[in-house]
C-alpha cells in the first residue's frame, strides 16, 4: 500500500570498507511483521550483528519525510517500529496525513505524537486532501452556516478570501497536497 523502505548500514562495515559497506538490500517494511524478521534478513545478507555490524544506522530511506531528521543518529529499529505503531503502512489517509503533518511541523514532532498516542496520533488533525484554503473556507461556511437564509441577498458579498486567510490563525495550513488542520 504505502511503500516505506530502508537500506540499513553498519558503522563497522562502513569503517572497514568491507562487502557490507554499502548496506543491506532495500527492505520494504510491508514485508516484515516485526524487527526480528529484519534481523533475520540482515543475517541472511551476511551481517554479523554480534560482531562488526552491531552498530546499525539508516543508510537510505524512502517513503518517510526526511528533511529535518538526523537519520545517522536514529536506529533503524526505532523507525521501523514507529511506522508499524502509527498505522501509516496500512492506511492511505494516515500516510498522507503524516506527510502533510511533517511538511508543516517536523518528523520528530510527529514521532512524539505516535509515541504518546500510537495509532491514534491523528485524533486532533484533519486533512483536506487536494483542497486549497479557499476550498476549505467554502466548505466550512456551507457546512456551518446557511448564508442565504441568514443574510438573504447580502450573502453574495461574503468575503471567502478573507475568511480563508483567517483560517491560518485557527490551526489550518496549506500544504503541497491539501490543507491540514491541527487542533
Amino acid at each position: 500500500m504505502n511503500r516505506v523502505a530502508m537500506v540499513i548500514g553498519s558503522w563497522g562495515s562502513y569503517n572497514e570498507c568491507n562487502e557490507r559497506a554499502l548496506g543491506s538490500q532495500w527492505l520494504d517494511f510491508d514485508d516484515y511483521d516485526d524487527w526480528d524478521e529484519i534481523v533475520e534478513e540482515l543475517k541472511k545478507e551476511g551481517f554479523e550483528l554480534d560482531g562488526v555490524d552491531e552498530e546499525l544506522f539508516v543508510q537510505d530511506i524512502e517513503g518517510v519525510p526526511t528533511s529535518s531528521t538526523d537519520w545517522d543518529n536514529t536506529h533503524p529499529k526505532e523507525i521501523f517500529e514507529l511506522m508499524k505503531k502509527s498505522g501509516v503502512l496500512d492506511n492511505e489517509y494516515k500516510y498522507e496525513l503524516m506527510e502533510a503533518y511533517c511538511e508543516v511541523r517536523s518528523f520528530n514532532e510527529w514521532s512524539d505524537l505516535v509515541s504518546d498516542y500510537e495509532e491514534n496520533w491523528d485524533r486532533d488533525i484533519v486533512f483536506y486532501k487536494n483542497k486549497t484554503m479557499l476550498d476549505v473556507a467554502y466548505e466550512i461556511i456551507d457546512e456551518c452556516y446557511n448564508l442565504e437564509k441568514m443574510l438573504g441577498n447580502l450573502a453574495s458579498y461574503f468575503d471567502y478570501n478573507a475568511f480563508a486567510r483567517d483560517l491560518s490563525y485557527d490551526g489550518y495550513t496549506e500544504t503541497s497536497n491539501g490543507v491540514i488542520e491541527i487542533r
